[in-house]
């Protein structure tokens, strides 16, 4: 942490004049106090949180930010993994977070947020949206946060199924419409995608974080990393 910076004028630095003592400020207040590690992470990456926040005009997109931030606090409970912020840039669009757990190789993690009034847990959009942002030849995990406690989460394996029954019907419009170049490119990106990890904060059970592995990703998440990530989104005790 930079020498100087309290949690307060942290706080201060992240949030405009508007929101300095909202609810999500207070939370990430918190969050700063209980943590010496995500502190250290906030103050080196100030300026990145700073203009997410400040860009976040609606009350949905500051929620996803605040998702962004409670995955790296909770994640940074583990002293074996480290992680970089934004490490494509911002104007990229690439994944939000490379995890490093151990010496074993990175992989990405990009975060999302389902947007509330969802109605099926089995909807493949929110997936399509974030393979455009997979990079290559690394591997790449996407979580898919549920928007509240009373949002149903998303069914990874049927909404894999929509897609595939997409790509079946020879939808190519389907895909082309939702930013990927038809069924050959949605194609491209799923051969990317190495894992898709559904979040529920709002359980306090193993199925507050379910993983499904995509079987024909080209790079695959290494299992020990996977399974500590899994460990800290439970907020289970960290061996």
């Amino acid at each position: 942490m930079a020498p100087g910076i309290t949690v307060e004028r942290l706080v201060s630095h992240l949030f405009d004049a508007d929101h300095a003592s909202d609810a999500i400020a207070d939370e990430l207040a918190g969050w700063l106090t209980d943590s010496r590690r995500f502190r250290a992470f906030a103050a080196a990456n100030r300026d990145k949180i700073r203009k997410k926040l400040r860009g976040a005009t609606d009350a949905d997109a500051r929620h996803a930010v605040r998702t962004e931030l409670r995955v790296a606090q909770l994640l940074l409970a583990d002293r074996r993994i480290e992680l970089a912020f934004e490490p494509y840039g911002s104007a990229t669009g690439g994944p939000d977070f490379a995890v490093t757990y151990r010496t074993q190789r990175p992989f990405n993690l990009e975060v999302t947020r389902r947007r509330p009034g969802s109605r099926s847990g089995a909807d493949g959009g929110a997936l399509l949206a974030k393979l455009r942002q997979l990079p290559p030849s690394v591997a790449n995990v996407v979580l898919v946060a549920a928007a509240d406690d009373r949002a149903e989460p998303l069914d990874v394996p049927s909404a894999i199924s929509s897609l595939q029954a997409r790509v079946d019907a020879r939808d190519d419009r389907y895909f082309t419409e939702r930013g990927l170049d038809g069924i050959r490119g949605f194609h491209q990106r799923y051969l990317r995608l190495g894992a898709v990890i559904a979040w529920f904060e709002g359980r306090h059970d193993e199925a507050r974080a379910v993983r499904w592995v995509n079987e024909s990703a080209r790079i695959q998440v290494p299992e020990p990393a996977a399974l500590a990530v899994l460990a800290c989104l439970r907020a289970e005790e960290v061996s």
